[in-house]
């Protein structure tokens, strides 16, 4: 099956790379090299070919390289179903970030149409045992995946929500002032759980019948306090009835914002959260390769599969498996590590760039396979 897959790569002024040009294939992509080299930025400029943050959830005025301050930019030709798309993505010092697809400009959430990416970072890695706020966006970075508009849903709920909230504090109890914002909030709300819902969905298909050496996931929604509704009405009744009780919280106490993920290991119903640190890495593995197999099949191309520093906890059986996954989805995969014999199970499956730093930053170098 083909994947998406990014041919070129220019990154310019972005953090620890002053300019770095990269031609590459459609096969995984090894990047290895000293810690503080700049490998995990590379990972985050093709982050930032899809909607939002990047994978380190920075805002525009932290990715710019320092002392010159001048902005930056990345620029990318993504190849997906015959089809080659030149995207930039930049911004300039005190500017939000921009986009331009194929010379024109373009909102962030057009990116979801041309490049789905999901991706594993080493601070995903206590996700089970923290708060519910990373494993919602975990949850939504995937559902984003499989519906581009979800995250347009998730800004619309929350901004509403935040502007309840400000009434709440001020203790305003007129019902005229909330009537408004808690019927966009509830169409906001349907949208956001019904896409969540789907998204589940998905990932239970996609890991039935797979053959993996990853562990499988049962996953669930949970509220703290009540089952949530699931139509307009009866979510704008839930807020409009929980006005007092907010009221006297001074915030919204019932909603989307409460959802949280749950994860069972299949094999031994254990809740993700009692297993093992390896069980939980190898959990997160699991559901980042499902997630690649759900859009395969949904959308007929692999996406862009980010793993940073991943092998490095892996034995080498475990690791071997991974590569021969990745090949069998013929997704492009851009993957960290210290060393090159990391990533000696692919072979020539596989390109190999070593990251080295000098006095002008960054700087790439292309290797043969081992």
């Amino acid at each position: 099956m083909a994947g998406l897959s990014v041919t070129q790569l220019t990154l310019s002024h972005l953090r620890s790379h002053r300019r770095t040009e990269l031609a590459v294939d459609d096969r995984p992509v090894a990047i290895y090299g000293p810690n503080g080299a700049g490998k995990t930025n590379i990972l985050e400029a093709v982050s930032l070919l899809s909607p939002g943050r990047g994978l380190r959830r920075a805002g525009a005025e932290e990715l710019i390289r320092r002392p010159e301050a001048l902005g930056w930019k990345v620029t990318a030709h993504i190849q997906n179903s015959g089809h080659v798309h030149e995207v930039e993505t930049y911004a300039e010092p005190g500017n939000a970030r921009q986009v331009r697809i194929d010379g024109k400009a373009a909102p962030q959430m057009a990116l979801g149409k041309i490049a789905r990416i999901v991706w594993l970072i080493p601070a995903m890695d206590r996700l089970w045992i923290e708060g519910a706020d990373g494993r919602r966006r975990f949850l939504d970075r995937m559902t984003m995946s499989f519906e581009p508009t979800h995250g347009e849903a998730v800004l619309i709920y929350e901004k509403a929500m935040r502007e309840r909230n400000r009434l709440l504090k001020d203790m305003v109890r007129d019902a005229h002032w909330y009537a408004a914002l808690e019927r966009q909030m509830a169409e906001a709300a349907v949208r956001v759980m019904t896409n969540r819902a789907a998204a589940l969905e998905r990932l239970t298909s996609a890991q039935q019948g797979a053959e993996t050496a990853f562990p499988a996931a049962d996953l669930s929604l949970r509220h703290p306090d009540i089952e949530l509704p699931e139509t307009v009405e009866d979510f704008t009744a839930l807020f409009d009835e929980g006005r007092q009780r907010d009221l006297r919280a001074g915030r919204t106490l019932v909603g989307p914002h409460r959802i949280d993920l749950k994860a069972f290991y299949v094999e031994k119903q254990v809740p993700a959260a009692q297993c093992s640190t390896g069980e939980q890495k190898a959990l997160l593995i699991s559901l980042v390769l499902t997630n690649a197999r759900a859009l395969a099949k949904d959308t007929g191309a692999a996406p862009l599969i980010l793993l940073d520093e991943v092998a490095a906890h892996l034995d080498a059986e475990r690791r071997n498996a991974l590569y021969n996954e990745i090949c069998a989805l013929g997704a492009q995969a851009w993957m960290t590590g210290t060393e090159a014999e990391l990533f000696d199970g692919f072979e020539d499956r596989a390109q190999y760039l070593e990251v080295g730093e000098n006095d002008a930053g960054s700087h790439i170098t292309l290797k043969e396979a081992s």
